[in-house]
């Protein structure tokens, strides 16, 4: 993957998988839940276009946790957000199946497994920052307690998806 298709690819995936990567209002509650579950809800497609492209078994493996985990974290999550009703999920599924169609089409030919993987570790580094401003500066003291909570097992995908990064980087 040359320099300009492999930057072009994980700015293009950042984008659309923060979806809403606006920080500063991250310490209102219903901001962060939405924020928090597109990002679940983007992890979880990437990971489904990861199942059916990848042709690496370590990709697949990571691809299922990250449904597996990632939707447990969003049930947690909407459990959260029925509790309050100023609090609402993002309900950004038609996003994700543009984000899909453009990744697909971004790496015609490319090494999906590479571009998958870094796009993960940009991916994961968002969320964890997202967490980690949430737990620190969060207004709710439910939705900070599982934000707390969760940093950890982001912490683990991210190391991870920089170890599957390192590894299909060198594949070209």
């Amino acid at each position: 993957m040359n320099r300009t298709t492999k930057t072009f690819f994980s700015g293009t995936a950042a984008l659309l998988l923060s979806v809403a990567a606006n920080f500063a209002l991250a310490a209102e509650g219903e901001n962060f839940v939405d924020e928090a579950s597109a990002k679940g809800i983007a992890e979880i497609e990437a990971a489904k276009l990861a199942m059916s492209e990848s042709k690496s078994e370590d990709i697949k493996t990571f691809a299922q946790k990250m449904i597996d985990d990632h939707t447990k974290s969003n049930q947690k999550l909407a459990e959260l957000a029925r509790q309050h009703e100023d609090l609402e999920m993002s309900d950004d599924a038609t996003l994700m199946d543009q984000a899909k169609a453009m990744i697909l089409e971004l790496r015609e030919g490319e090494n999906f497994d590479e571009a998958y993987a870094n796009n993960q570790v940009v991916a994961h580094e968002q969320t964890i920052e997202l967490y980690r401003e949430y737990a620190k500066n969060g207004e709710n003291p439910e939705l900070k307690k599982y934000a707390e909570s969760t940093l950890n097992t982001l912490e683990q995908h991210l190391n991870k998806a920089q170890e599957l990064a390192s590894k299909h980087g060198e594949q070209q």
